[in-house]
């Protein structure tokens, strides 16, 4: 950031009105900031990590420094201060865990950066070597591959932009005063990102969801941002395959009522959305900075990016629906400005990919501002193996946790873990817009082909229909997990779904013996239970029990219920899914 940055936010709150607001709220907070007592070097969880001081010291950084620059004074200042001095003091910033060295050494580059002719010169020499030490060192140290912590150099995901970004950012702050570790770890950051930023190739999609999308992004935004400022260059990075377009991610997997399609460890919250500013301006989307004001949390650099040329998806022309090849996944909807739409999120993908669940073939599906079928989002990272060999134990990670199928239950992975899905067929239309995935090799084991259809019918209903085919007779589970109130009929082949006076049908058309029934969203009685895992309580499980299924067409109609004049249902017609 320059003076002129900060001139220009000044005149931006005299004269807009959202970001008076915006400013209002940030100030409000700061104020609070001014009372606390700083963080102090304190371990949690089954890590024993400390990132949640690292990123409660990110945040004062941003606020204190970003206030002291418009308001002047010193009371930011001192005790922005006392925040770093404390934290410059603690042992080591956890470089076990790369995450909290990461976010704290971002936060102590801004604060040195944006403040520096606030500080004394003995503070600068302060922060300047925390930063060199406490995270440039380690940093180095894991680009070498000299530690074990230094495993995310490697990895695709959202470790990989988090760390190299909060590293980069502190090497471009301190390069004068250490540049040949400074530029070692820069190099180091600018070998590792790509692997990264391969994963956003075709379209801009993200493996990991809607949270960690927002998380990687933002910090790649930021260490982009910071190297055309310091460096004049960006090294290609705004250029990789997909990133021009991943600014549509979010504005497609996020539903009318803001709420977003869920799918791996994540709830439906998007909390990182300063960076669609910057990539609204960089690659002249307006319709990235309209989503960039449908934030959950107002940040400094929402202002401090601020972009007052903002177009609606609709005034921007934008379809209705879109598919993200290679992450698997494509979104539906009847309307962009209502916000009773109908709004569907369907699943295919990897397994394989970080923060993952076994959800191929899930899906969700939102109308009349309710969340009729959920995700449960993922559980508690502190239980015993979440990550690692339990990790498929966990109900909310299992399939019999999402909205999928199940194959013959039993007590290990209700997916194959390695399982990779295809959507093979994909269409958008006015009258009717369909997507089908191949599930075959999720149960590979149980069944010779195993395909999963979802259409959206004349943008007024949704239709999930399944295909199985199998050498020996398998057990088949469909489940919708919702936490409306469930009303079956006499003949248990239509439930009601009634929630804040909406209400939805589900119909099963085919076949004629199967039945609905609702079961608690809690693991089967041949699945694991392992302790401490969430009960997901207020939350049911609407579904359809079949046994000793070869050849299966399964077809359940979704419905929203008006109220209006006319037949609540529409004629529908149940053809193979390769007639689709």
């Amino acid at each position: 950031m320059t003076p002129d940055d900060f001139a220009r936010v000044k005149k931006l709150i005299r004269e807009d009105d959202l970001a008076r607001r915006w400013y209002d709220k940030l100030r409000q907070e700061a104020q609070k900031i001014l009372g606390d007592l700083p963080c102090r070097y304190r371990t949690t969880g089954r890590e024993g990590v400390i990132l949640e001081e690292s990123r409660t010291v990110l945040r004062r950084v941003y606020l204190l420094a970003f206030l002291q620059r418009l308001e002047g004074g010193n009371r930011y200042a001192q005790r922005l201060w006392q925040e770093l001095d404390s934290a410059a003091r603690f042992p080591d910033w956890h470089p076990d865990h790369f995450l909290d060295t990461a976010e704290m050494t971002h936060a102590f580059a801004i604060a040195y950066d944006w403040l520096y002719d606030t500080w004394s010169p003995e503070q600068r020499a302060v922060l300047a070597q925390a930063i060199r030490d406490k995270g440039l060192k380690p940093g180095l140290a894991a680009y070498q591959g000299a530690e074990k912590f230094g495993w995310w150099v490697k990895s695709p995901y959202n470790w990989n932009q988090v760390c190299n970004g909060g590293l980069g950012l502190g090497a471009l702050a301190v390069f004068e005063a250490c540049p040949d570790l400074a530029a070692k770890v820069l190099q180091g950051a600018l070998q590792s990102l790509p692997r990264a930023l391969a994963k956003f190739a075709p379209d801009g999609g993200c493996y990991e969801g809607p949270l960690y999308w927002g998380y990687a992004t933002f910090y790649h935004t930021l260490f982009l941002a910071g190297l055309e400022t310091a460096l004049g260059r960006g090294f290609g990075l705004a250029e990789a395959p997909g990133y021009e377009a991943t600014g549509y991610f979010p504005l497609y997997v996020t539903g009318p009522r803001d709420r977003t399609f869920n799918y791996a460890d994540a709830d439906d919250l998007i909390y990182w959305t300063s960076q669609m500013f910057w990539l609204a301006r960089r690659f002249q989307q307006p319709v990235f900075a309209w989503y960039a004001r449908r934030i959950t949390k107002v940040h400094p650099l929402d202002l401090l990016w601020f972009e007052t040329q903002a177009l609606s998806p609709r005034e921007a022309g934008l379809p209705l629906d879109r598919y993200f090849r290679g992450v698997e996944v494509a979104t539906f909807r009847s309307s962009w400005d209502d916000p009773q739409a109908i709004f569907v999120g369907f699943k295919a993908g990897d397994n394989r990919a970080g923060h993952s669940h076994l959800d191929l073939g899930s899906f969700i599906l939102e109308a009349q501002g309710v969340r009729w079928a959920l995700d449960l989002g993922g559980d508690d990272y502190n239980l015993a193996g979440y990550f690692d060999r339990n990790r498929w134990d966990y109900y909310r990670l299992r399939a019999e946790g999402h909205n999928t199928l199940v194959l013959n239950p039993g007590s290990g992975p209700d997916q194959d873990p390695e399982a990779a899905a295809a959507i093979f067929r994909f269409r958008s239309g006015p009258d009717l817009s369909l997507a089908i995935a191949d599930l075959t090799p999720a149960y590979a084991r149980q069944a010779q082909r195993v395909w999963r259809g979802l259409s959206l019918v004349s943008r007024r209903q949704v239709l999930i229909q399944d295909e199985i085919q199998a050498e020996k007779p398998v057990e088949v589970l469909w489940a919708l997990h919702t936490a409306a109130e469930v009303r079956l009929s006499p003949d248990n082949r239509t439930a009601y779904l009634s929630l804040g006076g909406a209400r939805l049908a589900a119909r099963i058309l085919s076949p004629p013996e199967a039945v609905f029934k609702l079961l608690p969203a809690r693991p089967g009685p041949l699945s694991p239970h392992p302790m401490g895992q969430a009960e997901n309580r207020g939350v049911s499980k609407l579904a359809i029990h079949l046994q000793e299924v070869q050849d299966l067409r399964l077809a359940v109609e979704l419905t929203p219920l008006t109220g209006e004049p006319g037949p609540e249902f529409l004629e529908t017609k149940i053809t193979p899914l390769a007639q689709w």
